[in-house]
């Protein structure tokens, strides 16, 4: 089964998120089968979330079910 969640990335102290499509029993920092965004939570005038909507819409019809983070960031940003 497919799940939309959340990858770690970043230095110590300074967290970066990518959005992945992954197999539910991979690690969540290992290999994704494609990345729909990020998620920069210390981001100051920059960007703080990009998400491609057309490819997390097509997951979600395909039967990805998203973590309970993502599917906040989801509603926040109109995907869906």
């Amino acid at each position: 089964m497919l799940s939309i969640r959340l990858a770690r990335n970043g230095a110590k102290k300074r967290p970066f998120y990518h959005i992945v499509v992954s197999e539910n029993d991979r690690i969540p920092t290992g290999q994704a089968v494609e990345v729909l965004g990020f998620v920069n939570p210390i981001a100051g005038a920059g960007e703080a979330v990009r998400i491609d909507v057309e490819k997390a819409k097509s997951w979600l019809q395909k039967g990805a079910q998203p973590s309970k983070t993502v599917l906040d960031l989801f509603k926040k940003n109109q995907v869906i």
